[in-house]
């Protein structure tokens, strides 16, 4: 059952487009990076910047056993980019993404965003935890700015204990993925004996304790480093003895 913040935002998509709709919306996201990308770090350090935008929402749900359920995430495209991909999959020329029109973008997207683990960070006393590739993506266009809505769960059990974090980032540096408010990375099922927080890295420290990685290497592979991933909002969760 969705948690507090999902109940309220899954309600506003069409019923028809959960199924099919999740698979296509993203294909245009890997054109956009790989063109932009190039763009950007031929340009130099003083173009490194984002291109796409999009508001997050981030909700971790937890068994009853301790374990992490799933992460369920919904990102909201700024107009620039959702207007860009209103024209590319427009294909009837009405303004207005149709079914299959919304079902051809969910795939795109599906597909595109695979090799990027889906812009997932998931770590557990700071070893990466691996997660398996959602089973399809929510996609629909609300207020001419373009959703999407996905769950992953991690490959093997998760236990909440030790010190664990959640992000989502872009490792290209292409598209920046903000969390407007601490309430928007939330715990549904929060063991007691776990607490949260959430952390957002000050870039100008992140800048001055990494300038030795801050290289000609680093500017013409982007995504060869781990500099988008430090930058990143994330969600901490940090879980002593269970009293």
């Amino acid at each position: 059952m969705a948690g507090p913040i999902f109940a309220r935002f899954v309600v506003m998509l069409r019923p028809a487009t959960v199924p099919d709709s999740m698979m296509r919306l993203f294909r245009l996201l890997p054109t956009a990076v790989a063109a932009g990308t190039a763009l950007m770090w031929s340009a130099g350090p003083a173009q490194v910047h984002p291109h796409v935008f999009a508001e997050a929402r981030l909700e971790v749900t937890v068994n009853p056993d301790g374990t992490v359920k799933a992460l369920r995430n919904l990102w909201r495209f700024d107009d620039v980019f959702s207007s860009t991909v209103l024209m590319e999959f427009d294909q009837n020329s009405d303004l207005k993404l149709d079914e299959a029109e919304l079902q051809e973008v969910a795939d795109t997207v599906y597909q595109s965003l695979a090799e990027f683990n889906y812009f997932q960070m998931v770590s557990r006393d700071g070893k990466d935890v691996a997660m398996a590739p959602p089973p399809s993506l929510m996609v629909d266009f609300q207020d001419q700015q373009l959703m999407i809505i996905f769950e992953t769960t991690p490959k093997e059990p998760l236990k909440l204990a030790g010190k664990l974090a959640f992000g989502v980032y872009d490792p290209t540096f292409y598209t920046a993925i903000d969390f407007a408010e601490d309430e928007h990375m939330a715990v549904a099922g929060l063991p007691a004996n776990c607490t949260r927080s959430v952390v957002r890295p000050d870039p100008d420290e992140i800048l001055a304790q990494n300038q030795s990685t801050l290289t000609d290497a680093f500017f013409n592979d982007p995504s060869g480093n781990n500099m988008s991933k430090i930058f990143a909002t994330r969600l901490e969760l940090s879980c002593g003895a269970e009293g």
